[in-house]
């Protein structure tokens, strides 16, 4: 089997997992110094509690969500035969689930700079956690896809640099 398709696929899930995690964390970063600074000024208006408490638990169930999404789509690769194949769901599955904890950690921010809330701050550890988890590895892909030997090694040849 060529490996280029697969190389391409795995570079491009790469990627766009380390440019999501570029994003989430600077934004994250600012709002949490901004909120612990205590000689900035902060006249930002209150979230409401209604509002507050709605981010938490938007934010706890894509959590929750986005680890059932994920492993339901992976599932789907134990009866696929082809390899390709089963790497493009992979990478549409991982992609999806970046895109879930990106938009925790837009909501935890959002949720921190208004409501001050520290769950907020906990729910984007949590999400880090799953950042930090679900980034595409060949061995990871290989242990939650079941690939026979051969395969691994494929995914492992293509994971490496040109």
């Amino acid at each position: 089997m060529e490996i280029d398709p697969i190389r391409k696929i795995y570079k491009r899930t790469e990627r766009f997992t380390l440019i999501v995690l570029m994003i989430a964390l600077p934004i994250f970063g600012l709002v949490y110094l901004y909120h612990t600074s205590g000689s900035i000024n902060k006249d930002l208006p209150p979230l409401g509690g209604f509002l507050n408490g709605f981010l938490i638990a938007f934010s706890a169930s894509l959590l929750i969500g986005q680890y059932l999404v994920f492993h339901s789509k992976i599932k789907t690769t134990f009866s696929e035969e082809d390899l390709l194949a089963k790497v493009k769901i992979y990478s549409k599955a991982t992609e999806q689930r970046f895109l879930f904890l990106f938009l925790v950690s837009i909501c935890t921010s959002v949720g921190l700079l208004f409501g001050g809330n520290p769950l907020h701050t906990i729910l984007f550890a949590l999400a880090l956690v799953f950042f930090s988890l679900a980034k595409p590895s060949p061995d990871r892909m290989a242990r939650l896809m079941k690939l026979k030997k051969e395969d691994r090694e494929l995914i492992r040849a293509a994971s490496r640099p040109e």
